[in-house]
């Protein structure tokens, strides 16, 4: 078995960059999370960065599957929207450019009739 050195890498080569939330979107995206736990709804929630999308998964509990996800994907900003609400099964629920009114879509669930 012969043992060959690692390949060195170009000098301009960058590794590619992950899609992440700002401060100013976890903010809002963190501020209705803290509202549904209040009321009940949701308990756990997850964070992925990858290449091309940023994904804040919400759980009703730890070891299951998100109720619903909250994506961002530059590479859709200038044609679809850049934030997505995704449901359990896939199905996507809002779609848009602003943030908050695409949130919005998850915040009928705290509305309830009081007797």
């Amino acid at each position: 078995m012969t043992v060959q050195p690692p390949i060195p890498m170009r000098p301009g080569f960058k590794a590619p960059e992950q899609v992440a939330f700002h401060r100013t979107e976890l903010a809002v995206i963190l501020s209705l999370y803290g509202r549904m736990v209040a009321a009940g709804e949701w308990r756990d929630y997850g964070i992925s960065n990858l290449r091309e999308v940023a994904v804040f998964s919400v759980f009703k509990r730890t070891a299951e599957n998100p109720l619903y996800r909250i994506e961002k994907r530059p590479k859709l900003r200038n044609r679809q929207g850049l934030y997505a609400v995704i449901g359990m099964d896939g199905q996507v629920l809002k779609r848009g450019h602003d943030l908050k009114t695409v949130l919005r879509v998850l915040e009928s669930k705290l509305i309830r009739v009081v007797d």
